[in-house]
């Protein structure tokens, strides 16, 4: 590995459902799981935004 190597982007932290985690250190189980969440609460907040726009199409068909 040269030093050049260094400069270069890190890869973004990802995980794959079922993925083997033996291999991995408590820190990196640590960010996975803060990767997990933020991702769950995007998620979330998507899913409420599109509910209350189709609950406002509806209600607004129902007049």
């Amino acid at each position: 590995m040269s030093l050049m190597d260094d400069d270069r982007p890190q890869k973004k932290t990802a995980h794959e459902i079922g993925s083997d985690l033996s291999m991995l250190s408590v820190d990196e189980l640590k960010a996975r799981v803060e990767l997990l969440k933020t991702e769950i609460a995007r998620l979330e907040a998507e899913a409420t935004k599109k509910a209350s726009g189709r609950i406002a199409a509806e209600s607004l068909f129902r007049s």
